[in-house]
């Protein structure tokens, strides 16, 4: 049985990756901030008592920011594969945080890369390790953007993106570790964190279908995101390293909306006109903005056999359904006097976060 071991596997990204490899017949051991509340709701639906033997899903508290702790999970779990997906990956909040970002993000990456490269010296068997890069780290080069595209990040969040990725790039080629960049372009789902426009868009758009709120405050409608499913990107992530070599891929659909697009699509499926509830609030605007990214994805398509299953109108159609029923059980408990509001979402709007 191969072992796997993920950074940020309680995130969106981490629990559709520890599903696929489960479902692959891996062993599945997860990193775990230390927190005072549970992180592990995307996870629950694998998660076994780990002293059943048949249990594949082990999490283990760690940080990126404690190489020490990187180097005793390494030795501990063994793992043929890592992926790397931990991170402070909130594009606004990292000019907020740049030097927490900037440690999490980059100097993360290159705790991890040493660790792997001491546990592979001392366990004598081969790790390969996956970075998720972002389409951040484009900024402001034109699209379409490709693996030979140059890199011209426009935030904290992108900046230490780029760093870990040529870190990576440089541990491939000094130390000969298999060390794959994955380039992804923005990848959304259901399971999308609420304070990420997607998700703040249909899971307010639902609400205010059912008269739990009235209005909805963005920042820049006019910037233009190349958007698949989280489920289709992570299939492209383990891929990397089922190949011969190890390599860096752009991973994306190819097409290209607005943000204002997305907002339609999701108010018009529900009857709704999104210029009577949507208001524009400037502090939502990033310092350095990122008028588009669209990735050509050709090169995974042709090595990796890759290709995305959900397409944009498909996506905005599975996150509007499931919000839409959230939101039906947040009007039932309203509707027999409970107080029910969505975790964070309310209150981040109200303070400006989101």
């Amino acid at each position: 049985m191969k072992r796997a071991l993920i950074t940020g596997t309680t995130g969106q990204d981490g629990s559709y990756l520890a599903e696929l490899l489960i479902d692959q017949g891996y062993e599945v051991h997860g990193l775990l901030r230390r927190s005072s509340t549970f992180s592990t709701d995307r996870l629950d639906h694998l998660y076994q008592d780990p002293h059943e033997r048949s249990a594949q899903l082990r999490l283990h508290y760690g940080d990126l920011s404690d190489g020490t702790a990187l180097r005793r999970t390494l030795e501990t779990v063994r793992p043929d594969e890592v992926y790397n997906l931990g991170a402070q990956s909130h594009v606004k909040v990292s000019f907020d945080q740049p030097e927490y970002t900037g440690d999490v993000d980059g100097l993360g990456a290159l705790r991890l890369l040493e660790a792997i490269r001491d546990a592979q010296q001392r366990i004598g068997a081969p790790i390969r390790f996956y970075q998720a890069g972002t389409s951040e780290m484009f900024g402001s080069t034109p699209p379409p953007q490709s693996e030979q595209t140059p890199f011209h990040p426009r935030s904290p969040y992108a900046c230490a993106k780029v760093y870990a990725h040529w870190q990576t790039v440089n541990y491939r080629e000094a130390y000969g570790l298999f060390a794959c960049n994955g380039i992804l372009f923005n990848h959304e789902s259901e399971r999308r964190g609420e304070t990420f426009v997607t998700r703040k868009i249909t899971r307010a758009a639902t609400r205010i279908k059912l008269g739990l709120q009235d209005t909805l405050f963005l920042g820049n409608l006019d910037a233009e995101r190349d958007w698949g499913h989280a489920r289709d990107y992570v299939r492209a992530m383990w891929l990397m390293l089922q190949q011969p070599e190890p390599d860096d891929y752009v991973v994306a659909t190819g097409e290209r909306h607005s943000v204002r697009v997305f907002v339609q699509k999701v108010f018009s499926r529900l009857d709704l006109d999104w210029e009577r509830h949507v208001t524009i609030d400037p502090a939502y605007f990033r310092p350095a903005e990122v008028e588009a990214l669209q990735g050509d994805a050709s090169k995974a398509r042709k090595v990796l056999g890759w290709e995305p299953s959900v397409l944009f109108d498909d996506l905005v159609a599975l996150m509007v359904d499931h919000d839409l029923a959230l939101a039906e059980q947040e009007r039932i408990l309203a509707d027999a006097g409970h107080r029910n509001r969505p975790r964070g979402l309310a209150g981040d709007q109200e303070r400006g976060l989101c």
